[in-house]
């Protein structure tokens, strides 16, 4: 077992909450993964996320979903600034459709454009965002889910060696 593994196995139920509201901003999800310890294994913690994370409403969903900052804006303090290094080192046009973008996404949907930008350049990101544009609710709502999950499992595995 890593170091922060057993740190948040052993760390008061608020304070394991509070670390897993980093990971995704759901306090639900935050309640069942703090509920679920003690994590043997970082692999005992990653399929928990995902079982959690399968069983959230779509407000739990929202819910995290709005704690996250629009492609290509500055990411809230103490947030991962990397997540999103292909957007800020994008050429200013493509700064600049992923603003438009982000804004006809969100009166379309009703929340922020969500993807896992961790390694795609600011022209992928793009152009996942105009193909998304064309989804129904449901479909979309699918692919939220799907991209939130990765976040979270990408953010559980920096913060506790997962």
């Amino acid at each position: 077992m890593t170091g922060a593994l057993d740190a948040f196995n052993a760390a008061a139920c608020t304070a394991a909450q509070e670390q897993m509201m980093t990971c995704c901003a759901s306090r639900s999800f935050a309640r069942a993964m703090e509920e679920g310890r003690p994590y043997h294994e970082p692999d005992d913690l990653d399929a928990a996320i995902g079982a959690v994370f399968y069983g959230l409403s779509w407000a739990d969903i929202a819910e995290a979903v709005s704690a996250h900052p629009r492609i290509g804006e500055p990411a809230p303090e103490g947030a991962s600034t990397g997540e999103q290094a292909g957007a800020a080192g994008a050429a200013d046009e493509v700064r600049e459709a992923l603003a438009a973008g982000n804004r006809a996404y969100e009166e379309r949907f009703g929340h922020v454009f969500l993807i896992c930008a961790s390694g795609l350049t600011g022209e992928e990101m793009l152009g996942e965002l105009q193909a998304r544009l064309r989804n129904n609710i449901a479909s979309e709502r699918a692919l939220v889910r799907r991209e939130l999950l990765r976040i979270t499992r990408l953010r559980a595995g920096k913060l506790l060696g997962a």
